[in-house]
């Protein structure tokens, strides 16, 4: 009996691959159907490798043409397995926010520098001066931003946006705000392993209502660990600010600070290093400078690294009292604390602009692991 391809065609349209819902010919499990008299070859594209699945598979094939056509058809069943590439709901896919026109991660080598202090001052010094400003605190295990902003009792609410559900970020002062503080208690501490940790920020990233942003400021942990791999390879980040004080001890990790950025694998502009805490002048002696912690040791750390030094925090009990009643200092109308942010605000401005004239738009990281060691390399 000769075979013909559409009637075999059609019959496999009656059974199906086990697991799946559509039937073979629908799903596209069945890629070619040949026949030469009474041989018949089918070419069958299946996404399990189960040896059992294959072989009903196979058998169901077989048994049909045997049935319908002739029993002494000869069958012959090519199965190639092609298994599809599973989505790890942890990573972060590197992507720009639309909307968003620069991403500005301040960083510190070590924690108690003041980097979150800085960040909540550079956003409303920034926002004071016309820009569009969101901020997004990636410290996971110590967020500070629901404190230095006052919406500690606050919660993002969701709203729909081009049919999809998205978190409206908290807005305080003009700024835009998202943070994990706004979903965990004040007292509960964050016990997450990195993968967690990456699918908190990949949802305040990319499930978020951000609209239009001259600047989003991005604050991030201490150190150079495992969540600035995964901001850095979620987004290009336009440049890194570094903060840190004048000691020794802090220097040396923010010149760790500093190196990671830099280094070939991630290549991130460091658009300057801030120091805080660079001397101390008190109120009843405002000509006095004492450098408690050392004189200009960010300034002189900057020029050796070349990269911009941005200015001068002085160590002010008013910037510490503006943190903790969730009033950022710079705030503070026709006050020194407001004449220093501004000046340091207009110097990353100014690099800013200067990155973006001289230097392609960063890339997103992408992070693989190859033999058991991490290795980074760049991607589109």
């Amino acid at each position: 009996m000769k075979l013909d391809r559409k009637e075999i065609l059609k019959a496999l349209e009656t059974i199906t691959i086990a697991g799946e819902g559509k039937n073979m010919v629908e799903s596209g499990a069945v890629t070619n159907v040949v026949t030469f008299g009474d041989e018949a070859v089918v070419d069958l594209v299946i996404s399990t490798p189960a040896m059992h699945i294959k072989k009903r598979a196979e058998d169901d094939i077989r048994k049909l043409i045997h049935e319908r056509f002739s029993p002494d058809a000869k069958v012959k069943v090519n199965i190639k397995v092609e298994t599809p590439e599973k989505s790890n709901p942890n990573e972060i896919k590197g992507k720009a926010i639309p909307g968003i026109s620069n991403i500005i991660a301040v960083a510190s080598g070590k924690g108690g520098v003041g980097k979150s202090t800085v960040t909540a001052n550079l956003a409303v010094t920034l926002a004071k001066m016309g820009f569009k400003v969101g901020v997004l605190d990636a410290d996971i295990y110590g967020p500070s931003m629901p404190i230095m902003f006052d919406v500690e009792n606050e919660k993002p609410i969701s709203v729909t946006v081009d049919g999809k559900s998205k978190m409206k970020p908290v807005e305080a002062y003009e700024i835009k705000l998202l943070s994990i503080g706004f979903f965990t208690a004040p007292s509960q501490a964050v016990i997450w392993r990195g993968p967690m940790a990456s699918k908190a920020l990949n949802q305040m990233i990319f499930d978020a209502d951000w609209g239009q942003l001259d600047f989003m400021l991005i604050d991030l942990p201490p150190g150079t660990g495992d969540i600035h791999l995964s901001i850095m390879q979620s987004l290009p980040i336009t440049g890194a600010v570094v903060v840190s004080t004048p000691q020794a001890v802090a220097l040396a990790d923010a010149k760790k600070g500093v190196s990671m950025f830099l280094s070939e694998a991630i290549n991130v502009p460091v658009l300057g290093i801030i120091e805080n805490m660079a001397y101390f002048t008190p109120a009843e002696l405002p000509e006095n400078k004492y450098y408690i912690f050392g004189q200009h040791g960010a300034k002189n750390l900057a020029e050796d690294l070349e990269v911009p030094f941005l200015g001068e925090v002085p160590l002010v009990q008013s910037i510490r009292e503006a943190g903790d009643y969730g009033r950022p200092a710079a705030m503070q109308t026709a006050s020194p604390v407001e004449k220093v942010f501004e000046e340091i605000t207009r110097e990353v401005v100014q690099q800013t602009v200067n990155r973006n004239k001289t230097l392609p738009p960063t890339e997103a990281i992408k992070i693989t692991t190859m033999a058991g060691c991490s290795a980074v390399k760049k991607t589109n």
